[in-house]
């Protein structure tokens, strides 16, 4: 019986299965503009990024910090600097993504203009 009323209870506060769910094209972030996540081209390309990224910086911490420490130290400090390098990267390449996915909608919504002004016979190009 008290599973029950828990249940109870969480769909009272939203939490069970009938709980709201965000609309389809809506940004998680707030920011109402179109989610990275939903995006093909976006969301692998900002793995790849975020994966080479720490590994380049896991080699260069390591290979720079080789000759002056022992190989526990060399090794944590080419952890530090993967992770390092994971982050900025990552930040990096959502920045870039998302200024080129505002870019392809543009695009995408001046050709549909253009096509319906050619339509109307109100465009000249």
């Amino acid at each position: 019986m008290a599973a029950k009323e828990k249940k109870e209870k969480d769909k009272k506060k939203g939490k069970g299965d009938g709980a709201a769910k965000p609309a389809e094209g809506s940004a998680s972030t707030g920011g109402g503009g179109p989610s990275l996540a939903e995006h093909p081209r976006a969301v692998g390309a900002v793995a790849r990024a975020k994966s080479w990224g720490a590994l380049a910086g896991f080699a260069l911490g390591g290979y720079l910090s080789l000759p002056t420490h022992t190989l526990a130290q060399a090794g944590f400090r080419a952890l530090l600097a993967g992770i390092v390098c994971y982050v900025a990267v990552w930040a990096a390449s959502v920045f870039l993504w998302r200024r080129l996915v505002a870019a392809e909608l543009r695009h995408a919504q001046h050709e549909l203009l253009s096509e319906e002004l050619a339509r109307l016979g109100l465009h000249d190009s």
